[in-house]
């Protein structure tokens, strides 16, 4: 049984069930407050705080787990990314009051105080810069520091920075970029069949993963206009190219296309007088 750290609450936990169950796992659970739920044949489900993740899984007591690249980098466990699984992008930023001088990283003098929940990230990252800074390390929320005179600045999570206005800040750099990502030990060594296992869980989050934001698109367009198709949609090996029955000068053609450009494929092809198009989603994808 491969034993996989889930984040128990949030936004995190929420898109991670969503993933597990489009990939064919899904969560079934005992009850809101279990602890751990099946995900179908060899894999089981432990649910724990995102930021105990890494520390689960670097202990072993989980082989594999789902968490932000912030957190794992904030605890310093050693475990090893496999996956990147495409949602939970946020960043690590500093940010000062409107009417600070304070308005690029290279601003922040010796001695300048930064309150923030990510002590050892923030540390190691103004060690790096040769910048030495006070950190003063809180738990909850960072944005009211500066107002009450805790600190200069704050380095913080966000997503759309759009906390950080409200509360008379604003961003003046980025120390690190996050997503959820599927991690593992760094010197993991499984039996076989938890390799195998390991494995069977990448390839089929992966194919999920690589299906999200694309669509698969079918047309039938003059024959003598191939060339020119091909330049629209090329696919990822290029387009499937099909003969249609009693077609005449016509063909079939299908292909993977980015879903957020699929209305000026679509424009496209039409110029080429196609016809017959329709566009699906695609579940998975495999290279």
């Amino acid at each position: 049984m491969l034993k996989i750290a889930l984040p128990n609450k949030g936004r995190l936990a929420d898109e991670t069930r969503e993933l597990f169950g489009d990939a064919g796992l899904p969560v079934r659970t005992r009850g809101e407050r279990a602890l751990s739920a099946s995900l179908g044949g060899e894999f089981e489900a432990l649910f724990v705080r995102a930021q105990d993740i890494p520390e689960f899984v670097a202990d072993g007591v989980a082989d594999a787990g789902v968490t932000g690249w912030d957190l794992v980098c904030e605890t310093g466990h050693r475990v090893e990314a496999r996956l990147d699984l495409g949602f939970g992008e946020c960043r690590l930023v500093a940010a000062a009051r409107e009417d600070s001088v304070i308005t690029t990283l290279e601003d922040i003098t010796p001695g300048t105080r930064i309150a923030t929940s990510f002590p050892n990230v923030t540390r190691e990252f103004f060690q790096a810069r040769d910048q030495k800074v006070e950190v003063v390390p809180i738990s909850g929320a960072a944005e009211i520091a500066p107002l009450m005179g805790i600190a200069d600045i704050i380095v913080d999570i966000t997503s759309t920075g759009s906390t950080l206005k409200v509360n008379g800040l604003r961003e003046v750099g980025t120390l690190l970029t996050s997503r959820a990502q599927l991690v593992t030990r760094c010197d993991a060594v499984f039996q076989q069949s938890k390799s195998d296992a390991v494995a069977m869980l990448i390839m089929a989050l992966d194919s999920v993963v690589r299906a999200r934001g694309t669509r698969y698109l079918m047309a039938n367009v003059p024959r003598r206009s191939l060339e020119a198709v091909k330049e629209i949609i090329p696919g990822i090996n290029g387009p499937t190219v099909i003969d249609i029955l009693n077609g005449g000068d016509r063909v079939a053609v299908h292909a993977v296309v980015d879903a957020t450009t699929v209305y000026k494929t679509i424009a496209a092809l039409k110029a080429l007088d196609a016809s017959g198009i329709l566009v699906t989603r695609v579940e998975r994808l495999m290279p």
